[in-house]
């Protein structure tokens, strides 16, 4: 393994590009129309441009395969999102020769499909959430076909008893899921979930799994080389999420004691070597108060918060990935954790207006630094975020000896941070790490709903950060590497702190 063509873009693509530099691997970053000089291409060796603008160009399989080719790539880096866990295409990358880093197919495709997942689960003795599968091949529009699944969804719901989720088979990322406190709602659900499901996967098969309140989201990482080694870095807390999506991440779990880690670790690895799993995974569980907890899902690639993990343990992951897809035994010892992590995910998006995404040019982008601070990105200042992608920036990552410490960098680095020119999260975020809550550690999947229950009210803005503001809508934005924005800038602020 020579040269890496990752297919991706943004964030993920900056980090497994630079990962690549520092193994000594040639690399090539491939772009959308509308991406061209962005931040990725820089990184790379080389850079193949695709057809198309838009998610689209990084969708194109063949398209893809091509710029492989071309450029003298002989192994392939998914990312995360995209085609990461699509086995179609980890197949079409092996048959063109090439390496394929990640897993194997098989192993997507079963754990990639919730119900095989549930029932390969269960098989292999790792607790899975109470539940049902619903037996029928209905994937459909057609009114019959939705009358037959309602009737076994029907029946299951008296098994699994309320409140339930409906959730969509092939579903990520909340999409095709939906929650039912009765019978009555069980019609409406099951046909809006079916229909989001269909447009999202083209699959409307659902499940149902009984609703667990204020649990608590942790998952574990786990490694597997092709020498029959396979390991657990640890647990993630995740629980903080806003409509499924995480937001605040951690690492290690509050609540977690050598015990606990043990069990929850083994169950992991139980779950990764049921599939024959090989390279970076991370096994998702919903943990209880009184310490049981269930299977949820196998995310069969990197994940967005590796670095708390990273960060912790001293590994990695993006390295292991490497040098497992080249055959080679991984350089993991034995499991010591150090400290504690904290990650937020950056978004272009107005919290105070229902969490919409943003748009604009980012005038002034001044991440923090700092000892302890880690800031992965795939923008630049000058850069104009578009709607066609993501509204992720960055991932903004702290570590401390202690979690109080890691709260306290958090805060800090947060109230350094400085946005011109489009709505940022940055004081949501800052306010969320205030709330009793997350001092606490007392976090569980619906903690943002309860502790916003209206939404979030931003901060009023004083005459300081308005004059800032006004001062950086007159300026256009920077040019960064040839390229420029010819957006008007908005006169927005987002500044961590709180101005007078």
């Amino acid at each position: 393994m020579r040269c890496v063509l990752v297919a991706n873009r943004g964030e993920i693509a900056c980090r497994v590009l630079r990962a690549c530099t520092e193994a000594g691997l040639d690399s090539v970053a491939i772009f959308a129309e509308d991406e061209a000089g962005s931040l990725h291409t820089e990184l790379a060796t080389r850079s193949v441009g695709l057809s198309g603008e838009g998610p689209s160009a990084y969708l194109n399989v063949d398209a893809i395969l091509e710029a492989a080719r071309s450029s003298g790539a002989d192994a392939v880096h998914p990312g995360f999102g995209f085609l990461s866990e699509r086995a179609d295409f980890a197949r079409a990358v092996v048959a063109a020769g090439l390496v394929w880093i990640g897993p194997s197919p098989d192993a997507i495709e079963r754990m990639g499909d919730k119900m095989t997942a549930r029932i390969t689960m269960r098989e292999a003795g790792v607790p899975v959430i109470p539940g049902c599968e619903i037996e029928t091949d209905a994937t459909g529009d057609d009114e019959r076909d939705l009358l037959t699944v309602l009737q076994a969804v029907e029946s299951a719901a008296v098994e699994v008893g309320f409140p339930l989720l409906l959730k969509a088979s092939a579903g990520g990322g909340g999409k095709g899921m939906r929650e039912v406190s009765s019978r009555e709602g069980l019609e409406e659900a099951l046909r809006s979930a079916r229909r989001e499901a269909m447009a999202a996967f083209g699959d409307g098969r659902v499940y149902l799994e009984r609703l667990l309140r204020n649990a608590r989201h942790v998952e574990v990482q786990v490694l597997a080389d092709e020498h029959g080694r396979t390991v657990h870095l640890g647990e993630r807390e995740c629980s903080i999420q806003r409509r499924h999506q995480k937001v605040f991440e951690e690492a290690p779990c509050p609540v977690m004691d050598e015990d606990l880690r043990a069990r929850i670790g083994a169950a992991a690895v139980a779950a990764a070597e049921a599939v024959a799993y090989v390279g970076a995974g991370t096994v998702e569980f919903l943990l209880e108060a009184d310490g049981s907890f269930h299977f949820l899902e196998m995310n069969t690639r990197i994940q967005v918060e590796h670095p708390i993990t990273e960060a912790i343990t001293g590994v990695d992951i993006v390295a292991e990935q490497l040098r497992i897809a080249a055959g080679e035994r991984m350089q993991v010892g034995d499991l010591h954790l150090q400290g504690h992590a904290i990650e937020v995910r950056i978004y272009a998006e107005d919290p105070s207006n229902g969490f919409l995404p943003s748009i604009g040019p980012l005038a002034v982008f001044r991440p923090p630094t700092g000892p302890g601070v880690r800031f992965d990105t795939g923008v630049r200042e000058g850069d104009n975020v578009s709607p066609s992608y993501d509204p992720m920036l960055a991932k903004l990552v702290v570590h401390a000896p202690n979690r109080p410490q890691a709260l306290a960098r958090m805060r800090r680095a947060l109230n350094d941070f400085v946005v011109l020119g489009t709505t940022t999260n940055v004081s949501f975020l800052r306010d969320l790490l205030d709330q009793e809550a997350v001092v606490g550690g007392h976090t569980h999947t619906t903690l943002i709903d309860e502790v916003y229950p209206s939404g979030w009210t931003a901060p009023p803005v004083g005459e300081a950060a308005r004059a800032v503001a006004a001062c950086a809508a007159s300026v256009p934005p920077r040019s960064v590497s040839g390229t420029s924005s010819n957006a008007e800038p908005s006169p927005f602020i987002t500044i961590g702190r709180r101005l007078p």
